[in-house]
C-alpha cells in the first residue's frame, strides 16, 4: 500500500517495477525517503520455509493420531475406576486433540506447554476451545493446590523424569489425588539401550511401582511414613506442605499429605455431591444463566454497531461471532482468582475478560502489594485489541476502576445492574490501535 513520504519511513518500503509490480528493492526503515510504498506485512524468504512448515505440520499430526490410538486403552481404564476420572492434566499437550476428545466424554483436561515463541500449543489449544495455560517444571510449582488431578498424561512431553533425582516426579504426586494416575508415554517406555534402561529403571524405582507406564499413586498416607530412613523423599512439614503453593520453587518432599481433601478417587461419590450441595450447584449456574442472557443482551448492540454482521447465512449472531475465548476470573464455583503475577498466558489471548467481585476480593486482602492499576495492566496484557472487559461489583468500586479504564485508553461504560441496587457492572473495550500521548 501506499502512504505519505512523511511516514513511510517507519515501515519497511519497497521500490517495484512500474509495469510488471515485481520487487526491485526492499530495505526496512530507511533514513532517508526510497519510495512511498510499504510492505504491509509483505515477508521475503527462500521456498525452503514451505518444506520445513509440511515437516512440522506432518510430525504434529503424527503425534495427535498416535494419542487418540491411546484414547481406547484410557477409556477401558475409566471402566476399571468406575468412571472416577473426572480431572486430567494433559502435559505438553501439542494440538490439543486427546482434551478434544475426552471433553465428548464429559472429561476436563487442563492442557499446560512450556513458552514458545510461536505460541502453537498453548494458543492453538485455546482456539479449539479448551483450557490451556504456560506451565514449567524447570524451577517453579504447578500453579495448582495439592490433591487437584485424577489424572496426569504425559505423551512425549519432552520432560526427563529421572533428572534431579526425581524432583519432576515429586511434583507429580503432589497435585495428583490419592488412587491417581500417571499415564507416561516415551521411548523409555520401550527402552533397549544400556542407558535408556538405566533412566528408564530409576522412575520405576523412584515411583516404587512394577508397571510400564500407567503409574497409580498410593491412597495411604502411612506408605509414606512407613518406609525405611532414607528411602524416596520425605513427608513436608508443616511449613513446607502449602495446599496452594502459587510461584513457589519445587521442593524435594511429599506434599498434600495432611490435607483434608485427602480421599481415594475410587472411594468419592460422583461430582457435585462429593464437594457441594446439589442444590447450591444448580441455584449458581440458573443464577448466571440469567446473568449471562443480560451481559449479552447488552454486549449485542455495542459490537453490532463497532462490527457489522458479516455476510452469510451461517454466521452466528453477535456477540458469539465476535467471542471465542474467554478468561473468567474469581468465579467462585471454578475459576481462579487473580494474583499479583503475571497469567500464565501470551498476549492478546483472550476476547473478553470477565471478573465477578475481583475488586471486593482485592481491596479485602490489605497485605496485597497489588494495586487495582496492576490488575487492569495484566488485563490489557492479556486482552485482544477490540476485546471486551465486564466487572461486576460495588458502585464505589466501579466507579474507581472506571477511573484507571483511562490511563489504559479504554472506552468504559457503567451501568446499573437491575438485581442488585449496590452493584453496577463495568464494560470496557480495548482500543485497536493506542494513541501516543504528546
Amino acid at each position: 500500500m501506499n502512504v505519505s513520504p512523511e511516514s513511510a519511513s517507519q515501515f519497511g518500503e519497497l521500490v517495484a517495477d512500474p509495469v510488471t509490480n515485481e520487487l526491485l528493492h526492499y530495505t526496512e526503515k530507511p533514513e532517508t525517503f526510497v519510495s512511498d510504498r510499504i510492505n504491509c506485512c509483505v515477508y521475503v524468504f527462500t521456498p525452503d520455509i514451505f518444506t520445513a512448515i509440511r515437516l512440522r505440520d506432518v510430525s504434529s499430526q503424527r503425534k495427535d493420531t498416535a494419542i487418540l490410538r491411546r484414547v481406547s486403552s484410557f477409556e477401558a481404564l475409566q471402566q476399571a475406576t468406575r468412571n472416577q476420572v473426572r480431572t486430567i492434566l494433559d502435559i505438553g499437550c501439542g494440538y490439543g486433540s486427546f482434551g478434544a476428545h475426552l471433553l465428548s466424554k464429559h472429561l476436563l483436561t487442563m492442557c499446560i506447554a512450556n513458552y514458545e515463541a510461536s505460541g502453537s500449543q498453548v494458543q492453538l489449544t485455546l482456539e479449539r476451545g479448551l483450557p490451556a495455560m504456560i506451565a514449567s517444571f524447570v524451577s517453579k510449582q504447578l500453579p495448582y493446590p495439592s490433591l487437584s488431578f485424577d489424572m496426569l498424561h504425559c505423551s512425549s512431553c519432552g520432560i526427563d523424569w529421572d533428572q534431579k533425582e526425581g524432583l519432576f516426579l515429586v511434583e507429580i504426586d503432589r497435585v495428583l489425588k490419592p488412587g491417581g494416575y500417571f499415564v507416561w508415554t516415551s521411548p523409555l517406555t520401550n527402552a533397549r539401550s544400556k542407558e535408556d534402561l538405566k533412566r528408564w529403571s530409576f522412575v520405576r524405582d523412584f515411583a516404587e511401582t512394577r508397571q510400564d507406564c500407567c503409574l497409580k499413586k498410593t491412597t495411604k498416607t502411612k506408605c509414606y511414613s512407613s518406609r525405611k530412613p532414607g528411602v524416596g523423599p520425605s513427608v513436608c512439614n508443616k511449613g513446607h506442605d502449602v495446599e496452594s503453593p502459587y510461584y513457589k520453587p519445587l521442593q524435594m518432599c511429599l506434599g498434600g499429605t495432611r490435607c483434608k481433601r485427602w480421599i481415594p478417587i475410587e472411594g468419592r461419590t460422583r461430582w457435585p455431591s462429593r464437594w457441594l450441595v446439589q442444590e447450591e450447584v444448580g441455584e449458581d449456574a440458573e443464577n448466571w444463566k440469567v446473568t449471562v442472557r443480560e451481559y449479552w443482551s447488552l454486549l449485542s448492540p455495542l459490537i453490532f454497531s463497532d462490527h457489522p454482521k458479516r455476510p452469510g447465512d451461517e454466521d452466528p449472531s453477535p456477540p458469539y461471532n465476535m467471542l471465542r475465548n474467554v478468561l473468567d476470573m474469581n468465579a467462585q464455583f471454578g475459576g481462579l482468582n487473580s494474583a499479583c503475577e503475571a497469567f500464565p498466558s501470551y498476549p492478546r489471548t483472550y476476547d473478553l475478560v470477565h471478573a465477578d467481585n475481583l475488586l471486593s476480593l482485592q481491596t479485602s486482602q490489605h497485605r496485597s502489594s497489588c494495586s487495582l492499576l496492576n490488575i487492569f495492566t495484566e488485563i490489557d496484557r492479556l486482552l485482544r485489541p477490540e476485546g471486551w472487559v465486564i466487572i461486576r461489583d460495588t458502585a464505589q468500586l466501579v466507579e474507581t476502576a472506571r477511573a484507571l479504564t483511562t490511563q489504559l485508553k479504554w472506552e468504559a461504560r457503567v451501568i446499573e445492574v437491575e438485581s442488585s441496587s449496590e452493584q453496577r457492572l463495568l464494560i470496557c473495550q480495548k482500543p485497536f490501535t493506542k494513541r501516543q500521548s504528546i
